[in-house]
């Protein structure tokens, strides 16, 4: 039983230090009047440009998260060492948090403004 349950802690503790999913991150909060003086048509031109920065921080942050999770499984069989490797959440996790805070604010100014612009769930 207690072998069971320390077993349980440290499986715990290996998994805190894992990189988080993109869609579990939190946006950081960006303020609207980066885009208030911006037309329908700059705005929307902005949420293109930030969507593809997104696609490509939440493939970072996913990638983390995949590395991270075969360390842990490294690091439980084998090596424990190899826990000392995981990434966690770092600058990735903080540059997907700002771009979900933008597009925020971007959604926000299109219906401010009624631009009529369609995003996608992230």
């Amino acid at each position: 039983m207690n072998k069971t349950i320390v077993s349980g802690v440290i499986l715990g503790l290996f998994l805190a230090g894992c990189a988080t999913p993109p869609k579990d991150i939190a946006p950081s909060y960006v303020s609207t009047t980066l885009y208030e003086n911006l037309t329908c048509s700059q705005l929307r031109a902005e949420a293109e440009g930030v969507s593809a920065r997104a696609a490509a921080a939440y493939g970072k942050q996913d990638k983390n998260r995949s590395q991270d999770a075969a360390m842990t499984g490294v690091a439980l069989v084998l090596f424990w060492p190899a826990a000392l490797f995981m990434k966690g959440d770092g600058a990735d996790a903080a540059e997907v948090a700002r771009i979900k805070g933008e597009m925020q604010s971007i959604e926000q100014v299109n219906r401010i403004k009624k631009c009529d612009i369609v995003f996608a769930a992230m």
